[in-house]
């Protein structure tokens, strides 16, 4: 079964590596084209992350870097891996290729400058999340203890999501911003969250947040991250799957996918260590819930709710 994944982080992998790992087969890589394949990922999206530490006036630079090695190693390398622009173009991808679209964890590299948000939608991206877990000029993340919520930066920036059809992912940010989000966002998404009434962890949402993204019309997408899953940070398949059963008694069961996180994640689900794998995930869900269902939950859901294409 195919599967379209929300979240990875292989660019600042590729980035790190300084051009020494090749994304067609790095072992390094969770998600190299290899697994992908093995694991009939159709569509990853590929994160732009900034280390919270690297000086501002060098992060937009940074971002650049990484987006650099999208087109370079990415796409210009593997003719199969088809750059996803715009909505639509996830109808016309062929049998044996793969969509790469690119996301913005955090909009610490445009500062306070809003034509650099501009140019990184020319250049292909297409969810925005506001922050890491630090506080940026936009919000306050899930790890800054302050928990404020948007500034007119932030609400700016949703705003300018809301015009070009982007999606705004509402992972990492602090409680009073995911709820400053919601007041004005037109296209949410958590691209790689868990239940907090499952496992209390700042990084996962609240049953009331859930709530108001599933009549908001958003997606949540679960994310692997075993930290995440099981507040003792050891998880199998079937916790992960906990989470999925939670969102869906709480009405969402059209609206959930799936958010690996890998190649930004240091322990992995038993069964579930890098992309290969992902189909195990599937024949477990297959176990509990209706083909049908499971299609959704694989890619769907997504596809049902993406811009412009809504139920």
């Amino acid at each position: 079964m195919n599967i379209i994944d929300l979240h990875c982080d292989a660019l600042l992998k590729l980035q790190e590596g300084q051009g020494t790992l090749r994304f067609a087969d790095a072992p390094e890589l969770e998600t190299n084209k290899t697994r992908l394949q093995k694991g009939k990922i159709k569509v990853q999206c590929f994160a732009i992350f900034i280390d919270p530490d690297i000086p501002s006036n060098q992060k937009f630079q940074v971002a650049l870097e990484q987006i650099d090695y999208f087109y370079q190693e990415v796409l210009g390398k593997n003719p199969d891996m088809i750059h996803i622009k715009d909505w639509s173009d996830f109808d016309s991808l062929k049998i044996g290729q793969i969509g790469a679209m690119l996301t913005l964890e955090g909009v610490d590299a445009i500062g306070n400058d809003l034509m650099k948000l501009r140019i990184l939608y020319q250049l292909g991206v297409r969810s925005v999340g506001l922050t890491w877990n630090n506080a940026n000029l936009a919000a306050d993340g899930a790890g800054e203890p302050r928990g404020g919520g948007l500034t007119l930066l932030g609400k700016d920036i949703v705003d300018l999501n809301n015009d070009h059809q982007v999606l705004t992912d509402v992972s990492h940010l602090s409680d009073r911003a995911f709820w400053d989000v919601m007041e004005i966002v037109q296209y949410p998404i958590a691209s790689h969250s868990n239940s907090r009434t499952l496992c209390h962890h700042l990084r996962n949402l609240t049953d009331e947040q859930a709530e108001a993204m599933f009549h908001k019309g958003g997606l949540i997408h679960v994310v692997y991250n075993p930290p995440f899953i099981k507040e003792s940070g050891e998880a199998t398949i079937a916790d992960l799957i906990k989470h999925i059963d939670h969102f869906c008694s709480l009405g969402g069961i059209e609206q959930i996918g799936l958010g690996s996180d890998f190649d930004g994640i240091s322990t992995f689900i038993t069964n579930l260590e890098d992309a290969s794998k992902t189909q195990n995930l599937i024949n477990e869900l297959l176990k509990h819930y209706k083909e049908e269902q499971v299609r959704g939950f694989a890619y769907q859901n997504f596809l049902d709710h993406r811009p412009g294409f809504s139920k």
